[in-house]
């Protein structure tokens, strides 16, 4: 069939994509043992620093060209919510596994979907304001507030999720106008610069295993991210978005392989609820946008 061909645009995509997200978590790995060893504020400098070298590294001399938007205060706004998200995660990741923390910021496409209809008018049908109810509840399912299993710490993914609909709330609302690589360079400038400000206050001295650490999380990060940007521009988004879910099951994967950590069942049915329901509301957009 032409459609699962390699040289098929939706094949690359969905390849790029899941790449992208199988990356992603690897970073998250990463970042959750390296937050053993080291403060938080250095895992967040790693990250964003790192992707601003390599960004700087790619750009070269077109680096100014790069910087010129019409939308200054947006792009800052949504790099200090980027910064929010890994924040959020990468703190969470210190009390949960990986599994149950990517499951519960999978809640994302929901709250963009209730964020795109406060903010930017777009209007929300009944069946889709049934799958955000559903979303929720297999949030609470994995949360379950009032019981044993309940902390605090429980609601980090939670501010995750909160960041990235923010996010992307925001990079819907600038639009296509700029180059992909604009976002990745403000970035870069914005979260790296202020995470070298605060560093000198969280210094950690490194050994050399959370060295190679902190270059792993900044390189793997940068690559999932500009992996992303493949995905969508190679393919369309009603095609790729759907395998984003596939970074639960890498996350899953790497939490079993690296920290023996295996999701308990109620875990898994509400991470099956939330993608159920987040499937269920890409399904409505993408009827209602054709």
């Amino acid at each position: 069939m032409k459609w699962f061909s390699y040289q098929s645009p939706s094949t690359q995509g969905i390849l790029f994509v899941m790449l992208s997200v199988g990356l992603f978590s690897l970073m998250d790995a990463f970042a959750k043992q390296l937050g053993t060893q080291v403060s938080l504020a250095q895992v967040l400098w790693a990250r964003y620093f790192g992707q601003l070298l390599i960004i700087l590294l790619i750009c070269r001399h077109r680096a100014p060209r790069y910087l010129a938007t019409p939308h200054l205060r947006l792009q800052i706004f949504r790099s200090l919510m980027q910064l929010g998200a890994a924040a959020c995660f990468f703190t969470a990741l210190k009390y949960q596994g990986l599994a149950e923390a990517t499951a519960v910021a999978d809640l994302a496409p929901i709250l963009i979907t209730i964020a795109a209809a406060i903010i930017l008018g777009e209007r929300i049908g009944p069946r889709r304001i049934f799958g955000i109810l559903a979303a929720l509840f297999g949030a609470m399912i994995i949360i379950r507030p009032g019981t044993d299993v309940f902390s605090i710490h429980s609601l980090w993914p939670l501010g995750s999720a909160l960041c990235i609909a923010s996010f992307s709330i925001t990079t819907r609302y600038i639009g296509k106008t700029e180059s992909a690589l604009t976002p990745q360079l403000y970035t870069g400038l914005v979260c790296g610069g202020l995470m070298c400000l605060v560093l000198p206050f969280y210094w950690v001295r490194p050994d050399m295993t959370a060295v190679l650490m902190m270059l792993c999380v900044g390189s793997i990060g940068t690559g999932a991210q500009l992996m992303m940007l493949k995905a969508y521009s190679t393919a369309p988004a009603s095609v790729v978005a759907p395998f984003t879910y596939a970074g639960l099951i890498t996350a899953t994967l790497w939490g079993v392989i690296f920290f023996d950590q295996w999701p308990d069942l109620w875990t898994c049915i509400g991470a099956l609820v939330i993608v159920a329901a987040g499937l269920y509301v890409w399904h409505r957009e993408t009827r209602r946008t054709a």
